[in-house]
């Protein structure tokens, strides 16, 4: 008698986290929301202390520290060759590129242009996240996604006078590189804890922030004041390590593509905190933007 391999036998068997793991993971991930939203309006008071790039390499040096120490403290054993690759677009896209490009802008765009314009991250990863990994979002997600993005548009073009400026070149250029850290990211934090994708990351890019640091400073002036010191250390703590912590294992948890579409309050955040802490004024057109945002943010998770 022949017996049949189970081999060709057994169905493929879908995985699914369940609900408690979802609502941790996402969690996790409106936390790493949270915590980017700080990031323009820190950028901005660190800009009152620093050049655009001792910032960024000093913003840089000191998260590769900290992360570096807690890599350390915990034993955690050098990354896997096969993933170095993985890291080095992590490292590229979200600790080098996307800082580097959105501090550029914010020498002369306001946090409250940027926000708007970076509100198109959430589409832009979906899409890297489709091409990269295989995920195949339903089409009401996609009509969600593409909806988000229409309403953030139509805020940056009615603020901006419907002329685009070398500020929103930098800022495009960055939703490009920061969407292909988080797909990477993402699919690295399946393999691995997240925050070592993220530690590792930032500790690939220390011979290079080191040298380049001392540079910057040595052309660019510094006065120190309590918003730059604060600015800094947010940008490089709170938003480039803790915040990519909890962001990465929430898109682990979840899956890239709804993840990133909770990024689409992130915009709406940071118009909140430009305006606490910046002094920054909007039109009507913020709150109105804020309801069709929200109503995409629904659906998509819903999808």
């Amino acid at each position: 008698m022949r017996v049949q391999s189970s081999a060709t036998t057994a169905k493929p068997i879908a995985v699914t986290a369940p609900p408690e793991t979802r609502g941790l993971g996402t969690a996790q991930a409106a936390l790493g929301v949270v915590a980017f939203s700080l990031t323009f309006p820190s950028t901005a008071w660190g800009l009152e202390s620093f050049g655009p790039w001792s910032l960024v390499a000093l913003r840089e040096v000191l998260a590769a520290v900290v992360a570096g120490g807690c890599l350390l403290a915990a034993g955690a054993r050098p990354p896997a060759r096969r993933h170095l690759a993985g890291l080095a677009v992590v490292a590229v896209g979200v600790v080098l590129g996307f800082p580097m490009l959105t501090t550029l802008a914010l020498q002369t765009s306001t946090t409250a242009h940027a926000a708007v314009v970076v509100g198109l991250l959430p589409l832009t990863t979906a899409v890297f996240s489709a091409l990269r990994t295989g995920a195949r979002p339903s089409r009401r997600f996609w009509l969600a996604a593409v909806a988000g993005a229409a309403a953030v548009i139509g805020f940056t073009v009615a603020q901006s006078g419907g002329a685009l400026s070398a500020a929103d070149g930098y800022l495009f250029g960055a939703l490009l590189v920061c969407a292909a850290g988080y797909t990477e990211g993402g699919r690295l934090a399946r393999v691995m804890p997240g925050w070592q994708v993220i530690g590792w990351a930032l500790v690939l890019c220390l011979p290079l922030a080191v040298p380049a640091g001392a540079l910057a400073l040595a052309h660019e002036p510094v006065h120190l004041s309590f918003h730059g010191v604060a600015g800094l250390v947010w940008v490089a703590i709170g938003s480039t390590f803790l915040g990519l912590l909890v962001w990465y294992r929430g898109m682990a948890a979840i899956g890239i593509p709804r993840a990133s579409q909770l990024q689409l309050a992130q915009p709406l955040l940071t118009l909140v905190w430009s305006a606490l802490l910046l002094g920054e004024h909007f039109t009507v057109a913020a709150p109105l933007t804020a309801v069709a945002v929200l109503v995409c943010i629904a659906v998509t998770q819903r999808s």
